[in-house]
Formats: C-alpha cells, structure tokens, sequence
C-alpha cells in the first residue's frame, strides 16, 4: 500500500485528477489563453528542482524513500534555503499544470498535494529526522524555513 503513497505516484495521480476535474468539471477560468502557458515553465521549473535534489539524494547515497529511515542530514542544494525542496518543486509543478489547464477545478491537484505534503510527509520524516539526528535537526529547523 506504502508505495502507492509515495510522494512521485501521488503527483501522478493528481495530474490526470486534475485532468479529469479540468475535462469533466471545469467550473471556471481563472487563467485565460495565452497567460495559462506560462505553466509550463513552472512544470519544468518544479520538475527541475524535484529532479535536482533527487539526484542529489543518489549521489551522496542517503534514503530517498518518504517512509523509510533518514540517511544523512542533507544541506546542499536548496537544503540550505527550504528543508523540503523535492516536494516544493512537485508543488511549483502541479500548479503549473493548474496554470496550462486554466480552470479552477484543476486547481484541487496543487491543494491535496499541499495538504498531503504539509500534513503527512513533511510531519512525519520531521519526526524520523528529529529521533536521528536530534539537537542537529533542531538547529536546521530554526535556521531553514519550512517553504511547503
């Protein structure tokens, strides 16, 4: 079930959510032609920097698995500026897609990832990292801001 709830299946599944929502449901415009294309550079954007940190995960050999046991305390790359920047990137680019499709409905796919970000998956790998790495954690808490 856990691997169905990782963070790149849950973007997925909320872009073709977003879809159907956009297709079936539209409700409203919010961003008209031609302004709505401007999200496709937040898509790349967001996607960019997702990949970016997740490269970075690899390189230095720590755990990238949401619900597996911290590896290393990482403060390079955007760690520096936000403590969740893969999913701060997801974000960026789910509301990219929000922007290209236009409609208000679509906009239900950057909020549920917001929410399930901000209440499940950062609070609970905050724990695991606070159990690990104790007083160090503590300390980069109060220095970096959360940013999602």
């Amino acid at each position: 079930m856990k691997p169905l709830l990782l963070p790149p299946v849950v973007w997925l599944v909320s872009v073709v959510c977003m879809l159907v929502l956009h297709w079936k449901s539209p409700i409203a415009v919010w961003l008209p032609q031609p302004y709505n294309w401007l999200g496709l550079a937040l898509i790349m954007a967001g996607l960019g920097i997702a990949n970016w940190h997740a490269r970075l995960f690899r390189r230095l050999g720590t755990n990238i698995n949401t619900f597996g046991e911290p590896g290393e305390l990482t403060m390079e790359g955007l760690f520096r500026r936000t403590r969740n920047p893969m999913y701060l990137g997801m974000f960026i680019s789910l509301f990219g897609v929000a922007c290209v499709l236009g409609s208000t409905s679509a906009l239900a796919g950057p909020v549920a990832f917001f929410a399930l970000a901000q209440f499940w998956y950062i609070r609970s790998e905050e724990e695991a990292m606070t159990l690990k790495f104790g007083d160090k954690y503590i300390e980069y808490q109060r220095s970096v801001p959360r940013w999602l």
